[in-house]
């Protein structure tokens, strides 16, 4: 694959590096804003987040019940497949400009990582709220509490690239050329994210899981012939189900209807975590290396999967996140940010609506639309729960009210921060 150097991705990185680098001793209170974008704050990006929390909501609600927009039920990718690693590679890129932000106007690394520490750990509480619904009934129940989860896999993820990210900012740097600057930055974050990946192909491939073969990445029950029904995802599950306990993982996972699945399984358990953390990482560098990053990620998956479903060294699998999973959907984040922010910050064809203003609340967006999921107007009986249309119309409405709530929300500038 040759690396194309176009106008657009040299922009872009150059913009990006200017807004994110913990080099560049730029005063946010000035005017020193490169002249490509009207702030300090990429529209791209927003709009980006806001697109996939969209997708989300309306995959979430239902997606019309279309087989496209629901879970791949082991191997493969659909559109609801797609969304939340963008969300996480996005969160790497916030991370790279708001942290070295705050780097840059001489805040000590002790407070800012305080500031990440307990940002993670309200994400995390909130997530185990959000997807245990008895609270609305009284106190939670540990014995059936579900410990992983969206949220939580965000608050893991944020915390450990955050933290890679502030170990390696430094501000004395900027007599040396801006290639070796970043190598000499980031090698130590490099190598703790390599070390990270070593230890998942080890568990993955090498860990002895009870009645299954070693290396196992298939989904159990009737799949392979039913030769190991209760090896669904192999050492990823027997991690969970060993660490949380069966009762705290997700009880229903995507594979239970196709291969007829009788284990538990959690799709965002604790080894995928691993994964979600090198996305996180990858959407970090969009600040340094963009060009390099997108050549890179498309030529492992293409080498893990042989550019097959089923065939490859690993598979593309959402419900393992799957190092092959990272790849390509990090190589199509990318793609789709470099085409948004042509559109949206440098030609200014497109403002980003309506997306932009869900990508400004998200955390309020997500939560709401888990929270009040069953309540009208995102939910009222219908007619025939058999017809693709009623489904689609209410999964539409449902989030077009999100979109119209956030939108509301900017007019009268409220942001949930956490």
């Amino acid at each position: 694959m040759v690396v194309i150097q176009t106008p657009v991705i040299v922009k872009l990185t150059l913009v990006l590096q200017e807004l994110g680098s913990p080099n560049r001793a730029i005063d946010s209170s000035t005017d020193c804003i490169p002249p490509l974008v009207p702030s300090n704050r990429l529209r791209s990006l927003d709009t980006f987040r806001g697109l996939s929390l969209v997708i989300m909501v309306f995959v979430n609600y239902g997606g019309g019940r279309y087989w496209f927009f629901k879970h791949e039920s082991w191997n493969g990718l659909t559109v609801a497949d797609l969304v939340f690693p963008w969300f996480v590679f996005i969160m790497g890129t916030s991370i790279a400009l708001a942290l070295n932000t705050l780097v840059r106007r001489g805040t000590p690394h002790c407070r800012i990582l305080h500031k990440v520490l307990w940002r993670s750990l309200q994400l995390f509480l909130l997530g185990v709220l959000v997807i245990n619904p008895s609270y609305c009934q009284g106190p939670l129940s540990w014995d059936t509490l579900r410990i992983p989860g969206v949220l939580q896999r965000l608050a893991f993820s944020y915390v450990v690239a955050a933290s890679l990210d502030l170990m390696v900012a430094r501000t004395r740097l900027d007599n040396l050329p801006t290639v070796t600057r970043d190598v000499l930055l980031y090698w130590p974050a490099w190598f703790c994210v390599i070390v990270l990946e070593t230890i998942w192909l080890c568990l993955t491939f090498l860990l002895p899981v009870p009645g299954c073969p070693n290396g196992y990445l298939g989904p159990g029950g009737i799949g392979d012939f039913g030769l190991y029904p209760n090896c669904t995802g192999g050492a990823a599950g027997y991690i969970d189900r060993w660490l949380l306990g069966t009762h705290h993982i997700y009880q229903n996972p995507s594979s239970r209807v196709l291969y007829q699945t009788r284990m538990p399984y959690d799709p965002e358990g604790v080894l995928g975590s691993i994964n979600s953390v090198l996305m996180t990482f990858l959407g970090l560098q969009v600040c340094l290396y963009l060009h390099q990053s997108l050549c890179v990620s498309g030529i492992i998956s293409s080498i893990l999967t042989k550019c097959s479903k089923d065939h490859g060294f690993i598979p593309v699998n959402k419900n393992l996140w799957s190092l092959s999973y990272v790849t390509t959907l990090s190589c199509f984040a990318f793609v789709i940010l470099l085409i948004i922010y042509y559109i949206v910050d440098v030609k200014k064809w497109w403002s980003g609506s309506p997306f932009f203003y869900p990508g400004m609340n998200s955390i309020l967006i997500y939560v709401g639309h888990e929270v009040f999921e069953d309540y009208f107007p995102f939910k009222w009986k219908m007619s025939n729960s058999q017809s693709h249309t009623e489904h689609l119309a209410q999964n539409l409405v449902a989030t077009s009210f999100w979109v119209l709530i956030s939108y509301l929300l900017y007019r009268k500038k409220i942001f949930w921060k956490i």
